[in-house]
């Protein structure tokens, strides 16, 4: 087993980005028609930061958080059965997205601005994949409808997150050392 993996430092860390990712849903931008939550903006800088394997923890973390029943998830939810509804997809997309965004960041030795925000940007992909997907299954949507509803709204405020954290990611990279 790696170091990434065993020190209790990365632990600490993947723990505190999945309650900043659970913070996160409680701040909001409330612009029509939907609202900008900062959820994502941590889950990319737990993947950028950690790495694929304690980000998607940190990911873990979040999702576990609102299963036993504390309101972190968007809205105050909280429960299994935000996780099993139409809405679920997403949460699970959080932990594989934070996974392939450390994937992704380790590839360059020094990933600069562009490199990052396509990183960001594929786990944003995924993010959407499975949020569609289980859209189409769960609420029985098509997936026009579902895309619809599911994606576009969100592009933009997703972007702008997705430049954000790519900013910040590059500004703190050097001050955090997990090992």
């Amino acid at each position: 087993m790696n170091s990434e993996r065993t020190s209790l430092r990365g632990m600490v860390y993947a723990s505190m980005f999945g309650s900043l990712t659970a913070i996160g849903a409680y701040i909001m931008i409330p612009l029509p028609p939907v609202p900008i939550t900062f959820q994502t903006l941590f889950l990319n800088l737990a993947g950028a930061l950690l790495g694929g394997y304690l980000g998607a923890l940190s990911q873990v973390v979040y999702i576990l958080l609102g299963v036993i029943g504390l309101p972190v998830f968007a809205g105050g939810k909280a429960g299994l059965g935000v996780l099993l509804g139409p809405t679920g997809g997403y949460l699970f997309g959080f932990v594989l997205a934070a996974f392939v965004v450390g994937k992704l960041i380790a590839v360059k030795k020094d990933p600069g601005l562009i490199w990052t925000i396509l990183s960001m940007m594929a786990g944003m992909v995924v993010i959407y994949f499975l949020g569609i997907l289980q859209l189409t299954l769960v609420a029985r949507l098509s997936v026009e409808k579902a895309i619809v509803v599911g994606a576009l709204p969100f592009l933009p405020g997703d972007m702008v997150k997705i430049v954000l954290a790519s900013l910040i990611y590059l500004k703190i990279k050097d001050k955090i050392h997990i090992r």
